[in-house]
């Protein structure tokens, strides 16, 4: 759980409302780039040291990433730490991370030491009140209900943006594959089917968690449903 102190640094770090954003450079890990072809990772910070630091991105200092006093930044993980996982560079991996506790959209982004993660595997969710119910995180809700052997997907998302805000929707019928629900614009188009520019959505379970990912493409600029959302009812 992140304490106040480390909010401190985060913030001076790298503030996001999404936890996906273009890579710029080899040695940059500026967030999780949406992978159509395979599902977003997840992972959790093993035991260990009491705190992983993270490591800077080759914008920072051209030197990093690499594992010197130099390359550590001054925010932190602690074991138990939920982060989503993406690609890899030398011995660290590329991580999100957005605090359970956070009344703000704020995700960190940031290389890790890949010996300090453990992947997570997804929960097998075999009936389909194992999807439903009203799921939120900080600035988004998803209600999943059954509707004649399907289930029927309504979400809404906000991001704060200078004078105003940006919001997104999502609204499908759609039947869960194994343990992945996956679907593009309104369930009537195949998740691997879907044309340029379509929002394109995949949830998974993961223990008491509904894990969220989407391309970028269901709502305004900087909206992104991707997430881990918690059941409210």
């Amino acid at each position: 759980m992140i304490q106040p102190a480390r909010l401190l640094v985060l913030t001076v770090l790298i503030l996001a409302a999404a936890p996906a954003r273009a890579e710029s450079q080899e040695g940059d890990c500026n967030g999780i780039d949406f992978d159509k072809a395979n599902p977003v990772v997840v992972a959790k910070v093993a035991p260990g040291s009491p705190r992983v630091f993270y490591v800077k991105s080759a914008w920072e200092d051209a030197s990093c990433p690499a594992e010197t006093e130099a390359c550590r930044r001054k925010a932190w993980l602690v074991p138990g730490d939920l982060v989503l996982a993406g690609r890899t560079s030398g011995p660290f991996t590329c991580v999100a991370y957005q605090s359970p506790n956070d009344r703000k959209q704020v995700w960190t982004n940031g290389w890790i030491r890949s010996a300090s993660l453990s992947p997570v595997a997804p929960s097998h969710a075999r009936r389909l009140t194992d999807w439903t119910g009203t799921w939120a995180h900080t600035g988004g809700e998803i209600t999943i209900r059954e509707r004649k052997g399907r289930l029927q997907i309504e979400g809404e998302h906000t991001t704060p943006a200078a004078g105003g805000a940006h919001s997104g929707v999502i609204g499908a019928e759609a039947s869960p594959d194994g343990d992945m629900l996956a679907f593009a614009e309104d369930g009537s188009t195949p998740f691997d089917r879907a044309q340029e520019g379509d929002c394109q959505v995949r949830i998974q379970r993961f223990g008491p968690l509904l894990v969220v990912e989407d391309n970028g493409n269901c709502g305004g600029s900087m909206v992104t449903f991707t997430g881990f959302y918690r059941r409210q009812r």
